[in-house]
């Protein structure tokens, strides 16, 4: 491990013979764990939706346009935080944006009523599409070009484990110390990986030039606007199933609380196993995954509203519903660097934003769905929009675009 503090200049991508040649490994973890915190504060309402709603005395729609919000907020930064602030330095950048994180955790955990939690969410959308628009420069200035892919798996497992450990614990623990207690709990957290990221990272420049004419250039790339459109519908689909994930599994008969957080811990297991099974195979196979990946995601939210009346093809769906997603940043990141290998940190802002429009339309249009249909009906409609995210995606540039 080393904790190097030369700045490293953030050109995208740096090439064989650039001047670092080490891999900052432990910048790397605390980069896992910056991920980790800020996705599992971000997902926390979908595992505590319930009591989060009857405190609040809301609906659990109303509850789950918590992720909505945020993820809008999101939507609307990750694209635009490098063009706010070109000239700060990315290392400064991600300890503000953890601070942001902490003090959006402490705010939820006071909030008295649904419009003030709606506003402290605010906070981490900036916060976390801040964080993932500069994660693919950061990772790939971090690490020697040999290790580049590992770099990316390594920072995107955070997400994975997030889903493995973070909700699922936050599940857990509502029953012991309420959803309060469980916010405070993350806004300490991330107090201590803002420090860490202070203390681990070098100082890392911004990309020589950052603008909304670089970000219309890049989506003009060949095969760029559909492959993003399909990430949309995928993503979309995802979370218009998974916001409600905590609804659907109650619909499960003999399944309690204990038993629907261990299916959680389940999806966050598969997620796991898909992230380091498809991080390995992405560079070489990546045809064949922009279609298999996000099918996985699509057959197993319908087998889990076709076998709802067994615990088993439930838990088997949960299962590889979790590989498919939780492999998902690892194939669209691959595809990014591989067609836009020259603009890292346009092609960070613009699969973040569309991860986080993708949300936004998931979580609240199946909140809508959810209030005014059920939770099977919102299921059956995020399997069709996956598919169509799987044709968009798999077919889109087939030729590689072309540098500019």
């Amino acid at each position: 491990m080393t904790t190097d503090t030369s700045p490293i200049r953030a050109t995208s991508p740096a090439p064989t013979g650039a001047a670092h040649t080490r891999t900052h490994w432990l910048a790397l973890i605390v980069m896992l764990l910056t991920s980790f915190v800020l996705v599992t504060a971000e997902f926390l309402p979908s595992g505590v939706l319930t009591a989060m709603a009857a405190e609040l005395g809301v609906t659990p729609g109303q509850a789950g346009q918590t992720v909505t919000v945020t993820a809008f907020v999101g939507f609307l930064a990750a694209p635009t935080i490098g063009i706010l602030i070109p000239r700060m330095d990315r290392r400064t950048l991600l300890v503000l944006v953890a601070v942001l994180a902490a003090v959006s955790n402490l705010a939820v955990a006071v909030a008295p009523s649904l419009w003030v939690l709606l506003v402290a969410r605010l906070l981490i959308g900036v916060a976390i599409s801040g964080f993932w628009s500069m994660s693919l420069t950061v990772a790939a200035q971090l690490a020697s070009p040999d290790r580049l892919g590992r770099a990316m798996t390594i920072v995107s497992a955070g997400m994975t484990l997030a889903v493995v450990a973070g909700v699922p614990v936050g599940v857990f623990l509502t029953e012991i110390i309420d959803w309060r207690g469980v916010f405070f709990g993350a806004a300490a957290l991330t107090a201590v990986v803002a420090v860490a990221l202070r203390l681990s990272l070098p100082p890392i420049a911004p990309a020589a030039a950052s603008s909304l004419r670089i970000l219309g250039d890049t989506l003009r790339r060949p095969g760029v606007r559909q492959g993003l459109a399909g990430h949309i519908l995928i993503v979309f689909g995802h979370f218009m199933a998974y916001t409600f994930i905590r609804l659907a599994l109650d619909q499960v008969p003999g399944l309690d609380t204990a038993f629907a957080a261990g299916l959680l811990v389940l999806f966050g297991i598969g997620g796991v196993i898909g992230n380091l099974v498809v991080g390995a195979l992405a560079d070489r196979f990546l045809g064949l995954l922009r279609y298999l990946q996000p099918s996985l995601i699509a057959g197993a939210i319908l087998l889990s509203v076709v076998g709802q009346g067994s615990v088993v093809v439930v838990a088997i769906a949960v299962a590889v519903w979790g590989f498919g997603f939780g492999a998902w940043p690892a194939v669209i990141n691959t595809w990014a660097g591989r067609y836009i290998p020259d603009r890292l940190e346009a092609a960070g802002g613009l699969v973040v934003a569309g991860f986080q429009l993708a949300i936004t339309l998931g979580a609240g249009i199946g909140g809508i769905l959810v209030d005014s249909v059920d939770v099977r009906t919102t299921y059956l409609v995020a399997v069709v929009v996956v598919a169509v995210g799987v044709v968009l995606f798999g077919s889109a540039g087939r030729r590689r675009a072309r540098l500019s």
